[in-house]
C-alpha cells in the first residue's frame, strides 16, 4: 500500500524474507503477477501518484537479486535516505507557510489597520518563526554529521520527528491566520497542511520515531 509512482515505474525494488533473510529485488513491472492500483481520491499529496501493489504468485530470479543488499540493514538505510531528505523537505513547507501568512497579515486590514499589528497574531508570528529556526538548524546540523558519515539512525529520527510536527503546527497557525482565506486554492497554506498531515506518517510515524529516540535514549526497546 501507498507506493509512489507504482503505476507508471518500469521497475520495482521489493522487499521480501527468504530461507536466507531480508533480501532486495529489482522486478520488472510487466512480470505476471504484478498488479498496481492507483489509489484515488486522496486528500494529501494529491500530485503525486500513489498505488497500491498487489503480488499473485509473482515469482522472482536470481538474476533479480540485489547482490549488496544481505539483511535488513539494506531497506533501513533507504528509509534512512527518505527520512533524511523530510528533514529538509518540511522546512521549505514551513517556511512558505510563514511568509504566506506574514504577507497576508500585511495586507488584510481589520479594525483601520492590518492584522499583523495585533499582539496576538505577532504571539503566533514568533512562535512559527521559532519554531522555522529550531528546525532549519537541526536540518543543517544533521546534515554535517552526515556529511562526515558520523549520523546516526536515530539522530535523523530525531530531524523527522521534530521537522514533521514542527512544519504541521506551522501550517494550522498560518491557516488560522489567514482565517477564512486560509482553505482556499488561493494561498498555499492547506496545501501544506494536508501534505504535512501525510509526511507525519510516512517513512515511520510520528510514534516510531518517537519509539526510536526512546530506545536511544534508555536502551531499552519499547516495541518489542
Amino acid at each position: 500500500m501507498w507506493i509512489t509512482n507504482g503505476t507508471v515505474a518500469d521497475v520495482a525494488i521489493i522487499w521480501a524474507q527468504t530461507d536466507e533473510g531480508i533480501r532486495g529485488f529489482a522486478v520488472d513491472t510487466k512480470t505476471a503477477g504484478f498488479q498496481a492500483n492507483l489509489i484515488k481520491h486522496k486528500l494529501s499529496l494529491r500530485a503525486s501518484l500513489t498505488a497500491e501493489l498487489v503480488f499473485t504468485n509473482l515469482k522472482v530470479s536470481d538474476a533479480d537479486r540485489l547482490p549488496g543488499a544481505t539483511s535488513l540493514r539494506a531497506p533501513l538505510m533507504c528509509l534512512a535516505e527518505a527520512r533524511y531528505g523530510i528533514i529538509f523537505g518540511t522546512v521549505g513547507a514551513a517556511r512558505d507557510s510563514l511568509e504566506t501568512a506574514l504577507a497576508y497579515a500585511a495586507t488584510r486590514e481589520q479594525f483601520d489597520g492590518p492584522i499583523a499589528r495585533h499582539q496576538m497574531t505577532q504571539a503566533k508570528f514568533a512562535a512559527m518563526a521559532t519554531r522555522l529556526n529550531t528546525a532549519m538548524l537541526l536540518a543543517l546540523h544533521i546534515g554535517k554529521i552526515k556529511d562526515v558519515g558520523q549520523v546516526q539512525p536515530q539522530q535523523i529520527s530525531m530531524g523527522k520527528y521534530n521537522n514533521a510536527m514542527g512544519a504541521l503546527e506551522i501550517a494550522r497557525e498560518a491557516r488560522s491566520i489567514l482565517g477564512g482565506a486560509g482553505i482556499t486554492t488561493e494561498y498555499s497554506v492547506f496545501r501544506h497542511m494536508a501534505n504535512l498531515e501525510t509526511v507525519l506518517t510516512y517513512e515511520g510515524t510520528h510514534e516510531i520515531h518517537s519509539l526510536v529516540i526512546g530506545e536511544a535514549l534508555t536502551g531499552i526497546a519499547a516495541y518489542r
